[in-house]
């Protein structure tokens, strides 16, 4: 149900931006246009093969918009919240799909965790939005209309880790203020969190005793991933006249945090992504496939797969039987979803950066970054995705896709099914390393 829900808006979604009225110009937009940023949308990655702003017009830049609302919070999400505003009530199968798509423990807890969800983006969107407002009103001098659609716009598109903006640069005009870059850091960092996380912390505030072993590796690799990747760009890009070497010191430091907080898959830019250095393209890339906060608006394998398989490995190393991570011992079943995602993550970025390297020839550092890009739906760019072929296109769409939903839900949804053997196979172990 959570994939047929995530293809039926993208088929709404493309075909609402096929109509006259979505586009600026005379000429409505072709389907793959259309199809490739329906699917950007709806899967909150931020790629596109068409300028936002000049060539979606204000319908278009509206639809835009609910499809990223829709696709950040959940299709099965937004309806079962929609059918409880209208119903009062919550049928069963609502319920398990919800469950799933949240990642909530059980079926009982559904309806508050919905309600919880749909409340924190909306608050946490409206603040972020108020202050964007404030800032391009009262700083910029824009009109109080169009400064509250920029700041609506981009405030929904921070939270929900989408990545859209409404200049042809991204917001790199913004390099170097701290009220439009940090309140938008803000939401993508919140967004990325994950709405089980934003829930606890709701909950309990400061009592770090309730908080689950989710919530603490969460908050715990967030800060760390965040530094550094703010460490590891102001070292290799701050001599660059690109990027960081027309800054001053504040505006480095500004600019190398808000790029690391971009790589939570949220996809904004303010220096040129596509002049940075080998050394950074390959740190992003590492930043953005790890991604954020599980059951959020964020893609990437998640923090918290990357912290399991780190476990095993400690495990492993220091010949221990049980993997224990902060207090707690790890399912064995835990062990084997964090194998299966990370390999099927590296299967289908690998396989991917193959084929378009077979049908173009951009270097194997953009055509690789372009592909995590996509699969773990951050919208960050070298500048090649416009220039792809179609077929190219389509498998970025098919990344953003499979991103959005998770290898595992895709994979059990379309090829396997759980069952149980009743017998056992006897036990033999090959050799390992």
């Amino acid at each position: 149900m959570i994939v047929l829900g995530f293809f039926s808006a993208l088929v709404l979604g493309t075909l609402a931006l096929m109509l006259p009225v979505a586009t600026a110009g005379d000429e409505p937009a072709d389907f793959m246009v259309s199809l490739f940023t329906a699917a950007s949308a709806v899967c909150v990655t931020g790629l596109t093969v068409v300028d936002t702003p000049t060539h979606w017009s204000g319908f278009g830049q509206l639809v835009i918009l609910l499809l990223i609302q829709v696709g950040g919070l959940g299709i099965m999400t937004f309806a079962t919240t929609l059918g409880l505003l209208v119903t009062r009530r919550m049928r069963m199968r609502s319920r398990l799909s919800a469950a799933a798509e949240t990642k909530t423990g059980s079926i009982g807890g559904v309806r508050g965790l919905l309600i919880g969800v749909v409340r924190t983006a909306l608050l946490i969107e409206l603040a972020v939005a108020f202050v964007l407002w404030l800032r391009w009103w009262i700083g910029y001098g824009e009109h109080p209309l169009q400064a509250a659609w920029l700041a609506v716009f981009h405030s929904v598109s921070a939270f929900n880790n989408a990545g859209f903006a409404l200049w042809s640069d991204s917001l790199s005009r913004y390099v170097a203020d701290p009220w439009i870059c940090l309140p938008i850091i803000g939401a993508v960092v919140l967004g990325g969190l994950g709405f089980p996380v934003l829930h606890q912390l709701r909950r309990y505030h400061g009592r770090v005793l309730h908080w689950s072993m989710n919530t603490r590796i969460v908050l715990l690799m967030t800060g760390v991933l965040l530094a550094l990747g703010s460490v590891l760009f102001l070292a290799t890009e701050w001599a660059n006249p690109a990027t960081l070497g027309r800054l001053d010191v504040g505006g480095k430091v500004l600019a190398a945090f808000t790029h690391s907080a971009m790589t939570r898959t949220a996809g904004f830019n303010t220096i040129d992504t596509s002049a940075m250095t080998s050394t950074s393209w390959f740190g992003t890339d590492i930043l953005m496939f790890i991604g954020a906060g599980p059951a959020g608006t964020a893609g990437g394998i998640k923090v918290t797969t990357f912290a399991v398989l780190f476990f095993i490995i400690l495990t492993e190393v220091r010949g221990e039987a049980a993997v224990n991570v902060l207090g707690k011992r790890l399912p064995r079943t835990t062990h084997r979803q964090a194998i299966s995602v990370a390999l099927l993550a590296m299967a289908a970025v690998v396989g991917s950066t193959m084929i378009l390297l077979a049908m173009e020839d951009f270097g194997l550092d953009r055509t690789l970054f372009e592909v995590i890009s996509a699969f773990a739906t951050v919208g960050l760019s070298t500048g090649i995705t416009p220039d792809l072929p179609t077929a190219a296109q389509l498998i970025l769409v098919a990344l953003m896709f499979m991103g959005r939903l998770g290898p595992i839900t895709l994979a059990t949804a379309l090829v396997l099914r759980r069952r149980r053997r009743m017998y056992e196979l006897p036990k033999e172990r090959p050799i390992i390393g």
